[in-house]
C-alpha cells in the first residue's frame, strides 16, 4: 500500500503552492492531462467513429465510477454538467406539481445555486430552515421535496440526514442529498442512507474537474418517474430520431442532451486515485489533519467556525480571523492558497496529498499575516498623533 505523501508527486500545483482549497477546487492529477490528450487523439484520428467506439457512454460508465465512490448500484448514477441541471431535472419529475403537496422544505446553509432554482419556480412554496433540526420539524403532509446537504459549504458541518430522511418517507417526501462537499472525503453511502436522490459535482475532494456533476436515482424510483427536463440522451433510442419519448431504463432516463466527453474524460485521473485510497482511508487522515488546524488556531486564538465533533466535521476548518479577506489576498501572495466566504471566514481545506507541516506553515503565516496588519495599524495610528 502506497503511503499518502506518495500521491504527492501526481499533482503538478504542489510543486509550487501550498495547496488546502480542495473543498473549492481540487488539485488536478497528472493523468488529467493524459485523459485530455487521449480524448483529443480519438477526436483527431477517429473523428465520428468516436461517439460510438465509447463517447456515448460516458455519462454512464463514469457515472457507474462515482456511484462506486458514493455507494450506488451500477446503473443508478449518471453525470451531468452542474449540480443545478441535475436538480432541475428532479424536479421536472414532479410537473405538473400537486397544489396539496407544493413544499420545499430547505436549509439556509444549503449552498445558494440549489435555493435560486426551487425560489425560481413559481408553483413551489420554499420553507427555509436555519438547522438539520428544524427540517425534520418543518417537514409534514405538503412536502414535496427536501434538499439538503450532506456537509454544510460554509462551516463543514456534516447533517443529520437519517433523521431528515426518516420524516421525509414517513409523510412520502423526497430526499435530494448535495454530496458536493463530502464524496470523496466523508464515507458516504447513498443506498444505506435510503436518499431518493444525490446530487454532486467533482471540482472538489473528488479532484475531477469541471463540468462533471452527476446525479443518482435510487433504482425503484428510476422505473416510476419520467422528467420533463429531457433530452435525446433519455430516450430508450435516441437514434431512432423518433417523434414521441420513450424513455430509457434506470437512471438513463434522467439525462438530458449530448454528453460533455471531454470532462468526462479528465475526471476520471481523479476518481482513480479516490477509489485506490479509499474514501476511508482519506477520511482517517483529514480528521487528523483537520483536528490539527484546530489545535495550532486555538492556539494562536483564532475563532474556529468548524464542528470540533468529528462526528459532525467535514474535511474543512473554517476559522474567523480580521479582516479575512485582505489576509486570504496576502495569503495567495505568499502561494498559499486557500478561499474565504462571507460571515464565515478563510476556509483552509487538506486534503490527502498535504502534509502536516503545510498545515503548520498556513497557520504560522496567518498569524504573520495579522501582526502585520496590526503593526502597520499602529504605525499609523502613531503618525496621526
Amino acid at each position: 500500500m502506497r503511503e499518502l505523501q506518495d500521491y504527492r508527486a501526481e499533482f503538478p500545483i504542489l510543486a509550487e503552492t501550498t495547496y488546502l482549497v480542495s473543498h473549492s477546487l481540487g488539485a488536478m492529477p497528472r493523468k488529467a492531462a493524459d485523459r485530455l490528450a487521449e480524448f483529443a487523439q480519438e477526436w483527431a484520428e477517429r473523428g465520428i467513429r468516436s461517439w460510438a467506439e465509447g463517447w456515448w457512454e460516458t455519462p454512464w460508465t463514469v457515472g457507474d465510477q462515482v456511484g462506486r465512490i458514493i455507494g450506488g448500484p451500477p446503473g443508478s448514477t449518471v453525470m451531468h454538467q452542474n449540480v443545478a441541471v441535475a436538480e432541475a431535472v428532479v424536479v421536472s419529475c414532479f410537473r405538473p406539481v400537486d397544489p396539496v403537496r407544493n413544499r420545499v422544505v430547505y436549509e439556509r446553509g444549503n449552498f445558494p445555486s440549489v435555493r435560486y432554482l426551487y425560489q425560481a419556480q413559481p408553483d413551489l412554496e420554499v420553507v427555509v430552515c436555519e438547522s438539520d433540526s428544524e427540517i425534520v420539524e418543518r417537514i409534514d403532509e405538503r412536502t414535496l421535496l427536501v434538499p439538503i446537504s450532506h456537509v454544510l459549504f460554509k462551516a463543514g458541518e456534516i447533517q443529520d440526514v437519517e433523521s431528515i430522511v426518516r420524516r421525509a418517507h414517513e409523510v412520502g417526501a423526497h430526499v435530494v442529498l448535495d454530496c458536493y462537499q463530502s464524496a470523496g472525503i466523508v464515507p458516504l453511502d447513498v443506498t444505506a442512507l435510503r436518499v431518493d436522490f444525490a446530487v454532486g459535482g467533482s471540482v472538489k475532494w473528488l479532484c475531477g474537474g469541471p463540468g462533471n456533476g452527476w446525479l443518482y436515482v435510487r433504482p425503484d424510483l428510476a422505473e416510476q418517474l419520467e422528467p420533463t427536463y429531457t433530452g435525446w440522451q433519455a430516450h430508450a433510442r435516441p437514434f431512432g430520431f423518433e417523434d414521441e419519448m420513450d424513455y430509457a431504463r434506470g437512471a438513463g432516463r434522467f439525462l438530458t442532451g449530448t454528453p460533455n466527453v471531454a470532462a468526462h474524460y479528465a475526471a476520471t485521473a481523479g476518481y482513480d486515485l479516490v477509489e485506490e485510497i479509499g474514501v476511508g482511508r482519506i477520511r482517517d487522515n483529514s480528521l487528523r489533519q483537520t483536528q490539527l488546524l484546530i489545535d495550532l488556531a486555538d492556539a494562536a486564538g483564532f475563532e474556529v467556525q468548524s464542528p470540533r465533533d468529528p462526528d459532525r466535521r467535514g474535511g474543512t476548518v473554517t476559522v474567523d480571523v480580521p479582516e479575512f479577506a485582505a489576509v486570504h489576498a496576502e495569503l495567495a501572495v505568499r502561494g498559499i492558497l486557500c478561499d474565504f466566504r462571507p460571515d464565515a471566514g478563510i476556509r483552509l481545506g487538506p486534503h490527502f496529498y498535504n502534509t502536516d507541516a503545510e498545515i503548520r506553515f498556513a497557520v504560522d503565516q496567518i498569524a504573520d499575516i495579522l501582526e502585520a496588519r496590526a503593526y502597520e495599524r499602529h504605525l499609523g495610528a502613531t503618525a496621526v498623533h
